[in-house]
C-alpha cells in the first residue's frame, strides 16, 4: 500500500508540474521531457523499492502504453492542421515521409548491418525505429492550436511528417520480422507476402479506415447536433470517440491504425473548419497526451537509471549520432533541394527530425511476440538515440524557431502570448 500511494505521489507532483512547466520554460532553451526524464532518472536510483522498469521484461506493457500515447497525439496532430488537404498543398511533408523516411531506413539499414554489425533482421528494425519523427514530443516546433494562425511552412510540415510517417514505418517493422532465421516459409514467399499484405492491404486500408471514420463521425458531430445537440462539457469524450474508433475499427480490419487516426482527424477537421468543437477536442487530447507523455518519460528514466545504455557500444552511439546529425539532415536538405521552401526553412525542416515514443511502440510491439536476440542492443541504441534526440532538439528548439520567426518577419510563439495576454486584461 506505502509503494502505491508512492506512485500516486510521484504521478501527482509530475503531472502538476507539465501543468505549469510549458509556460515557464517557454522563454527558455530547454523543453518539460528533460526534466521528467531526469526526475525518472532521479526517483527510480532512490531505494524506494520501485518495480523495475526494464522495457524487455515489460514489452507488451511497453507497447500498449506508447501506442495509447502516440494514438492520442496523432488526434491532437490533425485536428489542428488548418491547411487543406491535397497533394500539392501537402507536398512537403509527403516528400518527408514518402521520400526522405523510405531513403532514410535504406541507407540506416546497410550502415547499421555493414558498420554497426548488426544482424539483417535487427538492423532493419532499428531503421524503422528511429525513421519516423516522433508526433509526440515534437510539440516545440509544430503548428498551433486550430485556427490560431501559426501555420508557416516549417510547422506544417515537421506537423504532417510526425503525423503521417508514425503509420508509414510499421511496413518495415514487419520487413524486420519476416527477416528472423525462425521464419519457415521461403523468403521468397514471406516477401510477396509482405509486398501485397504489410505494404499494399494494411497501407491501403489505413487510409480508406481512416477517411470513412472520418467521415462518418464529422456527420455525428457537425451535422447531427443540429437535431441533437452534444452539450459543450462532451467535447473532450468526442475527441477520445475519434482516437478509439478509427484506430480500433482499422486495426480489426488489420490496417494500420496510426495512420487511419491522423487521417480520420485531417478529414474531421476539414468539416466545417471554424467549428468550436475542434478547439476544444484539441484541448483534451493535448492535456491526455501530456498525461501519457509524463508516466512514459519517467520510466524511460528509470530505465536509464537502471542500466538501459548499458549495452551500448561505440558503434551504437556512432549509430545514434549519425541518423541525428548527419543522415537526417543531409537527406532532408537534398529531399527538399527542389522545393519552393526558403534556405533557412529547409534546414529548420532537415534538422529537426526529433525522435520518441513512437520508437518505443515499435520495440514494444516487435518484442512483445519475437525473438530478436540483439534486443538489449536495440534498446541501448534507440534509448541513446532518443535521449540525445530530447536534450538536443529540446535546448534548440525554442531559440531556433523564434530565429526563424524574426527572420521571416514574424512575432515569435512568445510575443503572440503576450499580445494575447494583454488583450485579455484590458
Amino acid at each position: 500500500m506505502s509503494l502505491y500511494n508512492l506512485i500516486l505521489v510521484v504521478l501527482g507532483v509530475a503531472i502538476l508540474a507539465v501543468a505549469w512547466l510549458p509556460s515557464l520554460l517557454r522563454k527558455y532553451p530547454l523543453s518539460y521531457p528533460i526534466l521528467f526524464v531526469a526526475l525518472g532518472a532521479v526517483v527510480f536510483s532512490l531505494p524506494l523499492g520501485l518495480p523495475d522498469p526494464d522495457p524487455i521484461k515489460h514489452s507488451t506493457f511497453v507497447m500498449h502504453l506508447s501506442e495509447i500515447c502516440v494514438t492520442v497525439a496523432l488526434t491532437g496532430t490533425g485536428l489542428k492542421i488548418d491547411r487543406k488537404f491535397s497533394l500539392w498543398r501537402w507536398r512537403a511533408p509527403l516528400q518527408l515521409v514518402l521520400v526522405l523516411m523510405v531513403i532514410t531506413i535504406g541507407i540506416f539499414t546497410v550502415v547499421a548491418w555493414r558498420l554497426g554489425s548488426l544482424l539483417p533482421a535487427s538492423a532493419v528494425l532499428l531503421a524503422a525505429t528511429l525513421a519516423p519523427t516522433d508526433p509526440v514530443l515534437a510539440g516545440d516546433v509544430q503548428v498551433g492550436k486550430p485556427g490560431e494562425g501559426r501555420e508557416d511552412n516549417v510547422r506544417f510540415s515537421l506537423t504532417g511528417e510526425a503525423g503521417l510517417n508514425d503509420g508509414l514505418a510499421f511496413p518495415f517493422v514487419h520487413l524486420a520480422i519476416i527477416l528472423l532465421p525462425v521464419a519457415t516459409l521461403p523468403f521468397a514467399e514471406r516477401l510477396w507476402h509482405w509486398v501485397w499484405l504489410d505494404i499494399g492491404y494494411r497501407v491501403a486500408m489505413g487510409v480508406a479506415g481512416g477517411w470513412l471514420a472520418g467521415k462518418a463521425l464529422s456527420f455525428l458531430i457537425f451535422d447531427l447536433p443540429h437535431r441533437v445537440r452534444i452539450n459543450p462539457e462532451a467535447y473532450g469524450f468526442v475527441a477520445l470517440a475519434v482516437t478509439l474508433t478509427a484506430y480500433g475499427v482499422t486495426e480489426l480490419l488489420h490496417g494500420y491504425g496510426f495512420m487511419a487516426v491522423f487521417i480520420a482527424s485531417v478529414t474531421l477537421r476539414g468539416h466545417e473548419r471554424s467549428h468550436e468543437y475542434h478547439t476544444e477536442m484539441h484541448e483534451f487530447t493535448d492535456q491526455l497526451e501530456r498525461l501519457f507523455i509524463v508516466v512514459i518519460l519517467i520510466l524511460f528514466g528509470g530505465a536509464l537509471a537502471k542500466g538501459l545504455l548499458a549495452p551500448l557500444t561505440w558503434h551504437g552511439a556512432a549509430l545514434g549520432l549519425f541518423l541525428l546529425l548527419v543522415l537526417r539532415p543531409a537527406g532532408g536538405l537534398l529531399t527538399l533541394g527542389r522545393s519552393r521552401l526558403s534556405w533557412p526553412e529547409r534546414l529548420v525542416i532537415s534538422f529537426f527530425g526529433i525522435r520518441g515514443i513512437g520508437s518505443f511502440f515499435y520495440l514494444g510491439y516487435a518484442f512483445s511476440g519475437w525473438e530478436f536476440v540483439e534486443a538489449r542492443e536495440l534498446w541501448a541504441i534507440t534509448g541513446f538515440t532518443v535521449l540525445t534526440s530530447i536534450i538536443m532538439h529540446g535546448v534548440l528548439a525554442t531559440p531556433v524557431m523564434n530565429w526563424l520567426d524574426r527572420h521571416h518577419g514574424r512575432p515569435t510563439a512568445l510575443e503572440l502570448e503576450e499580445q494575447a495576454l494583454e488583450k485579455t486584461t484590458t
